[in-house]
């Protein structure tokens, strides 16, 4: 005879099966969107998104699975996969029960309408043409986090904003470690100023075409595990990965014609995103805990793939022969030059195409914009001017145009406020991941050398892939690594970086 508390389960996992078939049909929808969609087709999109955010918040606040989750909380082993299932159901129910249907409706249109207004304007450098969006949805957000403050799910706006994408994360906590980062980048990038030395970027400063940068991209992707029977890759204004199970994992990319760098790193970033989709349980699709723990473990595997294993001299040793098969402008160039043209360390613009050193230092101007926004000290209307006053104090440019400066990033036109902090917490745990699987492997060098990298991947799967959500973060970390998170490993990685390539005591 069946357990009530079994039954309870069971009910949960059959309505979350609907729960995540809207939220994959929503995001078919909104890849189709940024990848191949009409240019006149945004009206009746939003209005499908609109559609399936309004299901999908009738289904998740539904009384009755509240007490299907609170049941299974209730008698579920501690540190279980069962209490994973409700912990995160019980949270998702939480935010839905917070915050109106309609909102939640208005929102989905205004995120598809945004996205639209932010490509043409992006296009046209013209900051009017996604202004009247923007301003709507800054508003519209600033409602629904409001309404999430009084549901007591945090106590600031901003707060309620990230815990959407770092479950228990905290403004105060990301304040004290970006600060304390951007203390210890700051002078490491004027010591390189101070120098007066640079690198040879020239062997990636090569023109070579779309079909040869995408079979590039490809052969690299397939190096690293992709499965191309579980994905594709499109092109898009800005590079992102959706996946819709382990067997359905998307990828998209962006070719310059005289720079081989974007491409073939912002494939590997993608492709270590897509390898976490492709690389979660099975058995677990469709379920609470079957997703990634959080987008800060989202995208230390996109940063390991693309920094720790993409910007290596081991690696270029071995793959030097393939990107002049590719490209053959570049043959006869050694991989200890391919290796100096990837660790340029000077102040940019655009935050993906930002080297190591600095990179973080784009995320605090958008971490410290945001904060801003939400707490009501800078209007809309002011953004312009306060991301270029920004970007002038903290990374020392100031950008010439929009495109390259506000407009430069998507993450606003979809409403993903409190998404940014993200990539440099996904930074750190991207060092420090990587630091124990040099101590398990024995040599990581050794295999990156070796262009087998399947023992990479293997650690990664055994890691944190498969582990999906079942642990938080902090503690899916510290199973992994051993220690909590810290910035040392990360700062230490930096350090060995500028000491190779700029001949520095750092």
């Amino acid at each position: 005879m069946t357990s009530v508390p079994d039954r309870s389960l069971e009910q949960l996992l059959q309505r979350w099966v609907d729960i995540t078939a809207l939220e994959t049909a929503a995001g078919l929808a909104s890849w189709d969107q940024e990848t191949m969609m009409p240019a006149k087709g945004q009206p009746g999109r939003g209005a499908m998104l609109a559609g399936l955010a309004g299901l999908t918040h009738g289904l998740l606040t539904d009384p009755s699975l509240r007490e299907s989750a609170e049941a299974v909380a209730e008698e579920a082993e501690p540190a279980s996969i069962e209490a994973a299932h409700a912990h995160h159901a019980l949270r998702a129910i939480t935010r839905a029960d917070a915050v109106p249907a309609g909102l939640t409706r208005h929102l989905a249109e205004l995120r598809s309408r945004s996205l639209s207004s932010w490509q043409e304007a992006r296009a046209a450098n013209d900051l009017t043409v996604f202004q009247p969006d923007l301003t709507e949805l800054v508003h519209a957000t600033i409602e629904m986090a409001d309404a999430l403050v009084d549901a007591g799910i945090a106590t600031s706006r901003y707060d309620a904003l990230l815990d959407e994408y770092e479950p228990g994360a905290r403004a105060g906590s990301l304040t004290d470690v970006l600060d304390d980062l951007v203390e210890q980048l700051v002078p490491l990038v004027q010591a390189v100023a101070d120098s007066g030395r640079t690198v040879d970027e020239s062997p990636w400063l090569v023109a070579a075409d779309e079909r040869r940068q995408e079979a590039l991209a490809r052969e690299m992707a397939t190096l690293a595990g992709y499965d191309w029977e579980a994905g594709r890759m499109d092109p898009a204004a800005h590079p992102f990965t959706c996946g819709f199970g382990p067997g359905d994992v998307r990828i998209t990319r962006r070719f310059e014609p005289d720079d081989l760098r974007p491409g073939l790193l912002g494939t590997l970033h993608e492709v270590g995103h897509a390898l976490y989709e492709q690389g979660l349980p099975p058995e677990l699709t469709g379920t609470p805990a079957g997703g990634a723990a959080s987008l800060g473990v989202h995208e230390s595997q996109s940063r390991l793939w693309e920094n720790h294993v993409g910007r290596s001299l081991p690696f270029w040793s071995w793959a030097a022969s393939r990107l002049a098969h590719h490209v053959p402008d570049t043959a006869g160039v050694s991989p200890e030059q391919l290796w100096a043209g990837l660790h340029p360390v000077r102040p940019s613009l655009v935050r993906v195409e930002a080297d190591e050193t600095t990179y973080n230092l784009h995320i605090a101007v958008r971490f410290r914009l945001e904060l801003a926004l939400f707490d009501g000290d800078v209007a809309v209307a002011d953004l312009r001017d306060a991301w270029d006053e920004s970007y002038e104090q903290l990374v020392g440019v100031r950008p010439a145009n929009v495109a390259d400066g506000v407009l430069q990033d998507i993450h606003w036109s979809m409403g993903a406020f409190g998404y940014f902090p993200t990539y440099t917490i996904g930074n750190l745990m991207a060092a420090q991941l990587f630091e124990r699987l040099d101590a398990d492997v024995g040599s990581v060098d050794g295999v990156l050398a070796s262009g087998d990298l399947a023992p990479i991947l293997g650690w990664l799967r055994d890691r944190i892939h498969r582990r999906a959500s079942v642990l938080g973060a902090d503690d899916l970390i510290e199973e992994a690594t051993g220690t909590p998170l810290s910035a040392r490993p990360l700062v230490d990685h930096l350090r060995r970086n500028l000491a190779a390539a700029y001949d520095l005591s750092v």
